[in-house]
């Protein structure tokens, strides 16, 4: 099964920026998109940005549009989450995910520790 090894959380001020990074042990069927989620304190776990190994295609919330992208780097099998104009409501538990493409949509069923990003005001 895939392993997901997440990086690169910490403190940051407002107006800021933080790279997050998610290595993945392999890539295989099972793992059709690279996925980055959060989880504020209190609230449910939320999507916030995707993309696909093959074609790069990617998607993001509305909340972190023009804010944040998700480079890929294939060879290296690792995603990265470039936030940038970081405000307080960014702070969360982000997670990376994978997963098989079924049923016309990403099963998400392999997640990563987590690591926490706080943005100060």
């Amino acid at each position: 099964q895939v392993q997901l090894v997440e990086s690169g959380g910490g403190l940051v001020q407002t107006g800021g920026s933080l790279r997050l990074s998610c290595a993945a042990s392999e890539r295989t069927f099972s793992s059709y998109a690279m996925g980055w989620f959060r989880q504020a304190p209190g609230k449910e776990r939320e999507f916030v940005a995707s993309i696909t190994w093959i074609g790069g295609l990617t998607y993001y919330a509305d909340s972190v549009k023009g804010r944040f992208t998700i480079p890929k780097d294939n060879a290296k099998n690792t995603v990265y989450l470039q936030m940038n104009s970081l405000k307080p409501e960014d702070t969360a538990v982000y997670y990376c995910s994978t997963g098989p493409h079924l049923g016309g949509r990403v099963t998400y069923d392999t997640w990563g520790q987590g690591t926490q990003v706080t943005v100060s005001s």
